[in-house]
C-alpha cells in the first residue's frame, strides 16, 4: 500500500542518515583530536583510568625533578669529599717528610696549615641550595624517588642520603652545638624517648635512668629536654675524677629545672630533689620527680596530656667526625705535623673521606638508577595511555572514506524516498 501521509522509506533513509552523519562526525572528531576517548561521555571507565594514568605521569614529572636536585645536592657533597681527600694525600706527604731529623718542620708546618684552611673552606662552600652534606652540622636528608599507588592509595618514596659530618674541630666540648643532642653519638640511653601516649599507656609513668653503660666522660653533654625547652650539663673532669659523672649531671639537669620554675613562676621551690609540676617550661600536664638515690640517678615522668614528648641523652665528647683535630688552619689550631700520632691520624683522615667519597658515589649513582628508572616509567605509562584513548589513525581514515560513501549513498536513497508520493500522480492523469 502506498500513502502519501506516510513515507516508511523515507524515514528508514533517514534514520540512516542520521546514523551515517553520526559515526562521520564521531571520525572526523577523532581524526581532529587524535582521540578514540576525548571525553567521560565516549567511554567512561576507560577515561577514569587515563586521567588517573595522566595523573600518576605529571607526579613522575614532579619526582624527576626532585631525583635532579637530589642528584647535583649529592654531586657537590661527593666533590667536596674527593677534593678533600687529595689534600689529605698531601698532608700526608707533609708528615712524612716531617719523620726526617733534617727537615724544615717549619715551613712543612706552614704549608699543613694552608693546606688545612682549604679543607674547612671546601667544607664551608660545599652547599646546594643552602644544605651542606659534609660540614660539622651535616643532617642526613631525604630525596623524593617515587609515587607508590596501591589499592590502600598513595605514598610518596624517598631515599635517604647519609650525611658525613667532617668536622675538623672537637665538636664534643661546645655545650651549646650539643644540647639537643643532634650529629654525632646522641641519646646514647636505652629508653631514650617518650611521648605522653607512651607514659599513659604504660599507666601514667615512665621513668628515664642514665645508667653506667653510658658513663659520662669530661667534655660530654647529658641534655634532657621537654618539647622545645632543653636542659643540659657539660661533664668536667672533676666529675669524672670524682667518680659520679652521672649523677653530677642528673643533677645538674634537675637544679636547672627548679631553678627554672622559681624564675619564671616566683614559687618557694626548694631545689633539692622531689617531685614538681614543670609549668616554667610551658608544659602543662607533666610532673617530673628526680631520685638521686637510684644508680647514676633517674627521672621519672606522669603525664596527665597528649601533647608532651620527653628526650634525654648524651653526647660524647669523643664521637669522631672523622676530621676531629685538624683544625681550621690558623695559628696554633691546626694539624701538627710533629706529633707522635700524626702519622696515623692522617692515615684514619684519609681512610674517612674516602669512605665519605665512596657513600655519596654510592647515594649518587642510586638516584641516578632511580631517576632512569622513574623515566622509563613516565614513558611507559605514557604509552599505556596511548593504547587506552588514542585513535588509530588508519583505520580512522578508512573509516572517513567509507563513511562518505555511505553518506552520499544515503543522501540519494532519501531523495529517491522523498519523491516517491509524486508518482502518485500519474494515477490520477
Amino acid at each position: 500500500m502506498s500513502s502519501i501521509l506516510t513515507n516508511t522509506s523515507a524515514m528508514v533513509a533517514l534514520q540512516t542518515l542520521k546514523s551515517i552523519n553520526s559515526g562521520l562526525a564521531k571520525t572526523q572528531s577523532d581524526i581532529s583530536t587524535g582521540k578514540s576517548i576525548s571525553s567521560a561521555k565516549d567511554n567512561s571507565a576507560v577515561w577514569a583510568i587515563s586521567k588517573v594514568m595522566e595523573s600518576d605521569v605529571a607526579g613522575f614529572n614532579a619526582v624527576s625533578d626532585a631525583l635532579s636536585t637530589g642528584k647535583a645536592m649529592v654531586g657537590v657533597a661527593r666533590t667536596a669529599t674527593e677534593s678533600i681527600t687529595d689534600i689529605l694525600k698531601q698532608i700526608k706527604t707533609k708528615v712524612v717528610a716531617a719523620q726526617d731529623s733534617s727537615a724544615d718542620t717549619e715551613k712543612l708546618q706552614a704549608e699543613t696549615d694552608q693546606l688545612v684552611g682549604q679543607v674547612n673552606s671546601i667544607l664551608s662552600a660545599a652547599q646546594f641550595n643552602g644544605v651542606n652534606l659534609v660540614n660539622k652540622d651535616a643532617a642526613d636528608i631525604t630525596v623524593l624517588g617515587s609515587i607508590d599507588r596501591s589499592t590502600s592509595g598513595v605514598a610518596a618514596s624517598r631515599i635517604t642520603v647519609a650525611a658525613q659530618a667532617m668536622d675538623t674541630t672537637n665538636a664534643g666540648t661546645a655545650a651549646a652545638d650539643l644540647a639537643d643532642g643532634s650529629g654525632g653519638t646522641a641519646f646514647a640511653v636505652s629508653a631514650d624517648t617518650f611521648t605522653a601516649s607512651t607514659i599513659l599507656a604504660s599507666g601514667g609513668d615512665a621513668s628515664i635512668t642514665l645508667g653506667a653503660t653510658t658513663a659520662a666522660a669530661a667534655g660530654d653533654v647529658v641534655s634532657l629536654k621537654i618539647n622545645d625547652f632543653t636542659f643540659s650539663y657539660q661533664v668536667t673532669a672533676a666529675d669524672v675524677a670524682g667518680g659520679d659523672a652521672n649523677d653530677v649531671a642528673l643533677a645538674n639537669l634537675n637544679s636547672q629545672i627548679q631553678q627554672s620554675i622559681i624564675d619564671q613562676t616566683a614559687e618557694n621551690a626548694a631545689a633539692t630533689a622531689g617531685g614538681y609540676t614543670a609549668r616554667s617550661v610551658g608544659v602543662s600536664g607533666l610532673t617530673l620527680a628526680y631520685d638521686p638515690s637510684t644508680t647514676a640517678g633517674q627521672f621519672d615522668f606522669t603525664a596527665t596530656a597528649d601533647n608532651i614528648v620527653i628526650e634525654m641523652g648524651v653526647r660524647h665528647s669523643s664521637h669522631s667526625t672523622g676530621l676531629t683535630g685538624l683544625g681550621d688552619g690558623g695559628s696554633g689550631s691546626s694539624f701538627d705535623i710533629t706529633s707522635g700520632s700524626a702519622l696515623s691520624d692522617i692515615e684514619d683522615m684519609i681512610t674517612f673521606g674516602i669512605d665519605a667519597s665512596a657513600a655519596f658515589g654510592a647515594s649518587q649513582a642510586r638516584l641516578e638508577a632511580q631517576a632512569s628508572f622513574v623515566s622509563n616509567l613516565t614513558d611507559a605509562l605514557k604509552t599505556g595511555i596511548g593504547v587506552l584513548v588514542d585513535a588509530d589513525m588508519e583505520a580512522a581514515s578508512a573509516k572517513l572514506q567509507a563513511l562518505q560513501v555511505q553518506q552520499q549513498l544515503a543522501t540519494q536513497s532519501l531523495s529517491i524516498a522523498n519523491q516517491a508520493p509524486q508518482n502518485l500522480l500519474s494515477l490520477f492523469r
